[in-house]
């Protein structure tokens, strides 16, 4: 996959939003405000210096985490983000399917954290 193919898959969630908060070098996907995953654009402040293999951070369990990152060298602990909570995915690397399964799992994961009533209208999609 490509930054765009990556992006567009993104934004065909459910309810999928994107902003840029931490600067233009990063834009941010979030369900209900909530931050699920954010895809580095190149160069900037969140360039980690001879690094600049396409990447995204995204958020999964602490035990899930460690499984992707055992299993996968593209999967490494996410370097802005919590260690424990969130990964590094250098995607063009990684079959299409694994990478487009892992973001809906990474907002599957943040969907099932928001109150009862506002998680059930994202819970029946499936793109």
């Amino acid at each position: 996959m490509d930054i765009e193919q990556v992006r567009e898959y993104t934004l065909s969630i459910n309810g999928v939003t994107e902003d840029q908060p931490f600067g233009d070098d990063i834009i941010t996907f979030r369900i209900e405000g909530k931050i699920f995953m954010c895809l580095w654009l190149g160069g900037g402040k969140h360039d980690m210096k001879g690094n600049t293999e396409p990447r995204f951070a995204m958020k999964l369990t602490p035990e899930r985490n460690e499984e992707l990152r055992e299993k996968y060298s593209a999967v490494t602990p996410a370097w802005h983000w919590n260690k424990k909570h969130w990964s590094d995915v250098y995607y063009q690397s990684l079959d299409e399917q694994l990478v487009t399964a892992w973001i809906k799992e990474s907002y599957d994961l943040v969907v099932s954290k928001l109150p009862k009533s506002i998680r059930e209208k994202y819970l029946q999609y499936k793109p």
